[in-house]
C-alpha cells in the first residue's frame, strides 16, 4: 500500500511545472512537498528527466533523510530541504532550479537590488545572496551545509523566511519556498522574472538607484498588509 500517494502526486505535479515554466532543463533542479504532521517530504528522484518521470518515481524521505516510500534514490538536495523544513516551521514546499538569470546573479555573488514595483509587490528588500561557501563546509556534508548557509544568511540579516521566500546561494543558484509545493514554484518563477528585470535594468542604466521607500512600502503593504487590495473578498 502506498501510504503517501497523494503527497507524491502533489510533488510530481509541482515538479512538472518547472519545465513548463522554463525554469529547468533535462533533470536539473527539484521540488519537494512536506507533510508536516507526518514529518516526511516527497522529492524528485536524482537524475530522472522530467519528461520520463512518473508520480510513482517520486521518493518520500523523513527529516533524517531516510527513504520511507519509493523505489528510487532521492535527489541529494533532499538534505538541503530537510534543513529548511526543520528551520522554517511555516513552509510546505521547496524549489531549487538552475534558471538562467537567477543563476547569473548567484554566480556574480550579488544581491538582486530592489529597482521596481514588481519586485516590491513580492518582497520589500533586495533578494539576498549568501556568501560563497567556506572550504571546510564544502569538504563536509556539502548539501546539509548548503541548507545551513541559507538559514545563516537570513538570520545574519534579520530576515524572516515568510517575508523573504527566496534566496540565491552564491556560485550555485536559487532556492524558494512557500506554504505548499505549487506556491514555492510560483516564487521560483517570480524570482527568475525579478532577476531578469534587474539585469536588464542595469544594462539600460548602470546607475539606477533603488526604488524609493515610499513606493516599496505602498506596493508591498497593499499586497501583504492587513488591508490588502489583491484578491477577492
Amino acid at each position: 500500500m502506498e501510504k503517501y500517494k497523494e503527497l507524491r502526486r502533489e510533488c510530481y505535479e509541482a515538479n512538472q511545472l518547472l519545465p513548463k515554466l522554463g525554469l529547468v532543463l533535462f533533470s536539473f533542479g527539484n521540488v519537494s512537498a512536506f507533510d508536516r504532521e507526518a514529518g516526511v517530504f516527497a522529492i524528485k528522484p536524482v537524475g530522472v528527466d522530467y519528461a520520463a518521470m512518473q508520480w510513482e518515481d517520486i521518493v518520500v524521505v523523513d527529516l533524517d533523510n531516510q527513504v520511507v516510500e519509493g523505489r528510487l534514490d532521492p535527489a541529494p538536495d533532499a538534505r538541503i530541504h530537510s534543513v529548511l523544513y526543520k528551520s522554517f516551521p511555516g513552509i510546505g514546499g521547496i524549489v531549487h532550479t538552475h534558471s538562467t538569470y537567477a543563476v547569473a546573479w548567484a554566480q556574480a555573488q550579488r544581491d538582486v537590488p530592489l529597482y521596481g514595483t514588481t519586485h516590491a509587490n513580492h518582497l520589500a528588500v533586495p533578494i539576498p545572496c549568501t556568501e560563497i561557501m567556506a572550504d571546510e563546509r564544502i569538504a563536509g556534508d556539502y548539501e546539509t551545509e548548503t541548507g545551513y548557509q541559507i538559514v545563516d544568511c537570513l538570520m545574519a540579516r534579520d530576515l524572516n523566511y515568510q517575508n523573504v521566500p527566496m534566496i540565491l546561494v552564491a556560485g550555485h543558484g536559487p532556492f524558494t519556498w512557500g506554504d505548499y509545493a505549487a506556491n514555492a514554484v510560483y516564487n521560483a518563477k517570480v524570482l527568475e522574472k525579478l532577476c531578469r528585470m534587474a539585469a536588464i535594468t542595469e544594462q539600460l542604466n548602470s546607475a539606477t538607484p533603488p526604488l524609493k521607500a515610499a513606493l516599496v512600502n505602498r506596493h508591498y503593504n497593499r499586497r501583504h498588509g492587513r488591508r490588502t487590495s489583491f484578491g477577492q473578498n
